[in-house]
C-alpha cells in the first residue's frame, strides 16, 4: 500500500510546504495596494517566504531519502535510462541559459528554468518506477507545467541579446551535465547514472 508507510508523509509534507509557497507566490495579486509583498516589505516577504519554501525543501529532500527503497509503481522500462541521460543534457542547458547573460535561448523561451525543471522531471519520472519518485518528480513536473502557463501574465520587457548567453549556456551547461554523471550524482544521490 503506497500511503500505509507513515515514513513517506516526510515527503508528502515537504511537497505540500514547498509548493504552496511557490503556488500562492505565483497566483498572489499584484493589484496595487492588494500586493502582499508591497504591504509587508520585499524583505519580510522574502525572508519568510524563503524559510518556509527552504523548509519544506528540506523536509522533501530527508522525506525522500527516508522513503528509499520505495514500494514500485511500474518497471521502468530498458530504453528510460537512455531517456534521462538525453534529456538532462538540455536540462542543464536551459537551466544555465536562465541565469547566465542573455542569449537567443532565453529570448525565445522566456523562462529556461521551467523546461529545466519539466525536463528534469520527466527524464527522471521514465527511469523511476518507485512510488516516491512519482510523488517528488510528478509533484515538480506538475508544477513547471502549471507555472509556465500562469507566468505568461508576468513577462517582462526583453533586454540586449546576444549570441554569448547561448554558448555560455551549452559550454557551462555541457560540463555540469559531465559532472553529474561523472561524480555529483553518486555523491549527492547515491545512485550511480551509467554502470
Amino acid at each position: 500500500m503506497f500511503w500505509g508507510d507513515k515514513i513517506m508523509y516526510f515527503l508528502i509534507a515537504g511537497v505540500v510546504l514547498f509548493f504552496s509557497t511557490h503556488l500562492y507566490s505565483s497566483f498572489r495579486s499584484r493589484v496595487p495596494g492588494q500586493d502582499i509583498r508591497v504591504r509587508l516589505g520585499s524583505a519580510k516577504f522574502m525572508g519568510l517566504y524563503s524559510l518556509v519554501s527552504g523548509a519544506g525543501f528540506a523536509l522533501m529532500i530527508w522525506g525522500y531519502g527516508l522513503a528509499r527503497p520505495s514500494e514500485l509503481m511500474f518497471s521502468p522500462p530498458e530504453w528510460g535510462r537512455h531517456v534521462t541521460l538525453a534529456l538532462m543534457l538540455p536540462a542543464f542547458i536551459l537551466l544555465v541559459a536562465a541565469y547566465g547573460p542573455r542569449g537567443y535561448l532565453k529570448q525565445i523561451l522566456k523562462h529556461p528554468m521551467l523546461y529545466a525543471v519539466i525536463l528534469w522531471a520527466a527524464a527522471h519520472l521514465v527511469a523511476n518506477g518507485e512510488f516516491n519518485s512519482a510523488v517528488l518528480f510528478g509533484s515538480f513536473l506538475a508544477y513547471a507545467l502549471l507555472n509556465r502557463i500562469t507566468v505568461s501574465n508576468r513577462e517582462r520587457p526583453v533586454k540586449r541579446v546576444t549570441i554569448f548567453g547561448d554558448i555560455h549556456a551549452i559550454l557551462v551547461g555541457a560540463l555540469l551535465y559531465w559532472l553529474m554523471i561523472k561524480y555529483l550524482h553518486p555523491m549527492l544521490i547515491g545512485v550511480p547514472v551509467v554502470g
